[in-house]
């Protein structure tokens, strides 16, 4: 079996946010797959004082966004950066913090150049909620409603699984590929599958 582990020689360590920006400006041209930044766990003594939120503001203001993440020992752990992808959906939470940091003249060149371009192919206007704000469609409500069994598998899903279903469909591009996914999922849910295994079933 191949070793996905991020590869901890090329772990990029970094003292502060300004060091992060900097880097940045230096390489987000030239460093297609991104970068392993070591970021402190909250509350814990680290070698850097970036955390996701202080590194993903950076990120974002060069057009770049957060990938996987890893653990790192007790006080740190490793998040991979890359730059935005064609095509790459954008975040309503995404959106929010890109206003806060174009209000506050912190966006980059790059970074404002992603956002025209969502704008202008339709991709900011399709951004999704994170778990916590994302609702069921009507579709799937309605394929749902049609299919107890379906409905008891779904009323018990774990926010990930939840999560999986409600955004893989909302990443569909036509009306046809959603009528033939909602009625995949409606499917696969009246089976008591789930996209992630799971221990919590129907009556248990």
């Amino acid at each position: 079996m191949a070793d996905d582990r991020p590869d901890l020689s090329d772990q990029l360590l970094l003292p502060d946010p300004a060091a992060w920006r900097a880097w940045l400006d230096e390489h987000e041209g030239d460093t297609p797959d991104g970068a392993w930044l070591v970021l402190a766990k909250k509350g814990r003594p680290a070698p850097t004082t970036l955390t996701h939120a202080t590194g993903l503001e950076e990120a974002l203001c060069s057009g770049w966004i957060d990938a996987q993440m890893r653990s790192l020992g007790a006080d740190t752990m490793l998040q991979r950066f890359c730059p935005r992808r064609p095509r790459s959906r954008w975040s309503v939470r995404n959106q929010e913090i890109v206003a806060r940091l174009t209000g506050e003249g912190r966006m980059r060149p790059r970074g404002q150049a992603e956002i025209d371009a969502a704008k202008a192919d339709g991709r900011w206007e399709a951004a999704y909620h994170g778990p916590a704000r994302a609702e069921v469609p009507a579709d799937l409500a309605a394929a749902l409603a049609a299919s107890p069994a379906a409905t008891a598998t779904f009323d018990v899903l774990t926010s990930q699984n939840r999560y999986a279903v409600l955004h893989r469909l909302g990443a569909l591009k036509t009306a046809e590929a959603r009528e033939r996914n909602v009625a995949k999922y409606v499917a696969m849910l009246a089976r008591g599958e789930t996209p992630y295994p799971q221990r919590r079933r129907p009556g248990a």
